[in-house]
């Protein structure tokens, strides 16, 4: 890909823009808030920094890797883009808007791609004229280190689409699997049943550190399951997770009142210094 084009600057779409610069590809990072896409770059040098601390990779590559990076607060900067991926919050009426504004902005043959953790594809298509050209993409926190992406196909989603979805990945040095366009897709489909199992836990009386000692130590986790939850954040895995509920109206995907209260409460993890532990 030329240029990639990412709409959203927080933890998802700063590591997508990230390790596709470094995977050579021009990228334009765009975020309403300014402010955002700053903090964004801000993010992106950090990693990038620490790379060349741990000697892999030089400066001049790290400073190669910086300038393919361009930072925009107007979404129709994304019409040079010739693959777009969006990364907005996991609210589908958000996504649909999103997806509505880059239909018409980007050029006829660019494929448009959600990072979506959980939403339908095929719904997020349909508010196009393009349903062929788009198709999801589910990267995974922190997206530099994180090895896998979900290649989610919606209904309409061309031979060609998937091709250059699935090209594109393995560019950026990640492993693809294909993942059917239901609720959840495979990982978060069997993570955020455990997840919201181990918060029921808690509310029943366990404590998070026995809760995370049993799951590390009984199963071999490398990080307990409330360690998890507030590392990727509170608020992201309870949207996930009752989106899964709206969806399949499946009872098993009932988010635990605790996880709600919590979120209420604003203790999301560690972005916001509490959740399930101090930081």
């Amino acid at each position: 890909m030329k240029t990639v084009g990412i709409l959203g600057a927080g933890l998802m779409g700063a590591g997508i823009a990230e390790v596709s610069a470094r995977a050579g590809s021009g990228v334009i990072l765009v975020d309403a808030s300014e402010s955002a896409a700053v903090k964004g770059r801000g993010r992106i040098e950090a990693s990038v920094r620490k790379s060349v601390e741990k000697g892999q990779l030089d400066s001049a590559a790290a400073k190669d890797v910086l300038d393919r990076i361009t930072l925009s607060a107007d979404i129709a900067a994304l019409a040079a883009a010739d693959f777009v991926i969006e990364a907005v919050f996991e609210d589908l009426a958000v996504k649909k808007d999103a997806f509505k504004k880059l239909d018409a902005i980007v050029g006829p043959d660019a494929v448009l791609a959600s990072n979506t953790s959980a939403q339908s594809i095929t719904a997020i298509s349909a508010v196009t004229k393009r349903p062929d050209k788009v198709v999801g993409l589910h990267f995974f926190y922190p997206v530099p280190r994180m090895k896998l992406v979900e290649i989610v196909r919606g209904l309409a989603t061309s031979d060609d689409t998937y091709q250059r979805a699935r090209s594109y990945v393995e560019a950026i040095g990640k492993t693809g699997v294909l993942a059917p366009d239901y609720p959840g897709f495979i990982v978060n489909r069997l993570l955020l049943p455990l997840l919201n199992e181990a918060v029921f836990c808690v509310m029943e009386g366990a404590k998070p550190e026995d809760v995370d000692a049993g799951m590390k130590l009984g199963c071999n986790f490398p990080m307990g399951p409330l360690e998890l939850l507030d590392f990727v954040g509170l608020d992201v895995a309870l949207a996930t997770i009752t989106g899964l509920y709206d969806n399949l109206r499946d009872s098993k995907y009932r988010p635990c009142p605790l996880f709600v209260k919590m979120v209420e409460a604003g203790r999301l993890g560690r972005k916001t210094g509490r959740g399930f532990y101090a930081y």
